[in-house]
């Protein structure tokens, strides 16, 4: 006799069925479900995109972990880790000349964790690297993000540099964690450290995602036009979304893997 099946087999089985529409609107009602919870729970929604950076630097310790106790980097994304490196160093300048406060703290750790990830995966661990399998080129993110920011920045009255250097870490957070997707498409195997990393980037984005949306809510749009005018306040919530479905797909075969008691988590192919 079969033994009953759990509550989520059932759930997960039953969305797995569906078609992609359904899916997708099962996504936004989630995805809106949630936003609606963290309104009401979070009064303060500022706290949501300092708990979004504690949660990333969380990600990142837990890398560390994984590089240190196994002595391993297979299975992550160095270009990953630079890109980051990059959005989170031109943020820390903005920061700095534009406004300092608990956000540049939190992102002068994060970055400097993220160097020491670098320097691991570059020198101290350079044979485990899966160089074959990291083949994102850099330039498909950096340009495009580069241009962009060149044509859609903040209409503050910062220095015109300082807005596009920051409509450009904008663009390129957005976009930093393709390589390590790439990588996991590669291999279609994902273990257990580099699947925790990656769910932590997915719940930081997600919550930096509901920090700008509510806040928008909260101000009945005033907020946008605080950001300036033109096409860069749509810019800025649109980049927060579409790095939060980026990583979306990953987090839900992340959540069933747990849920069914899977310590190493196996992707079908296109998810990534």
């Amino acid at each position: 006799m079969r033994p009953p099946k759990r509550p989520i087999q059932v759930v997960t089985t039953w969305v797995r069925r569906q078609p992609p529409k359904v899916k997708a609107f099962l996504a936004v009602v989630a995805g809106m479900t949630a936003l609606v919870l963290l309104r009401f729970i979070v009064h303060d929604h500022d706290n949501l995109f300092v708990a979004a950076e504690a949660v990333h630097s969380i990600g990142i310790s837990v890398l560390i972990y994984k590089l240190m106790k196994e002595r391993t980097c297979a299975g992550l994304s160095l270009k990953t880790q630079e890109l980051t490196a990059m959005f989170l160093a031109v943020r820390l300048y903005c920061s700095f000349v534009m406004e300092y406060d608990i956000h540049t703290v939190l992102d002068l750790a994060t970055l400097a964790t993220t160097l020491w990830v670098i320097y691991t995966i570059r020198f101290k661990l350079k044979s485990s690297y899966m160089e074959d399998k990291d083949n994102f080129a850099l330039y498909y993110v950096a340009a495009p993000c580069a241009v962009l920011a060149l044509l859609i920045h903040p209409s503050t009255s910062h220095n015109l540099l300082n807005r596009i250097l920051w409509a450009f870490c904008v663009y390129l957070e957005a976009v930093s964690v393709l390589p390590q997707l790439r990588v996991m498409q590669n291999t279609k195997i994902v273990e257990p450290f580099t699947a925790h990393y990656v769910f932590a980037l997915g719940v930081a984005r997600f919550l930096s995602c509901a920090h700008w949306v509510l806040q928008v809510l909260d101000t009945r749009g005033h907020l946008l036009v605080a950001l300036g005018y033109g096409l860069w306040p749509s810019m800025v919530l649109i980049s927060e979304i579409v790095q939060t479905f980026i990583l979306a797909d990953f987090c839900y075969y992340y959540v069933k893997s747990v849920f069914g008691g899977q310590l190493v988590l196996r992707l079908p192919s296109g998810v990534v």
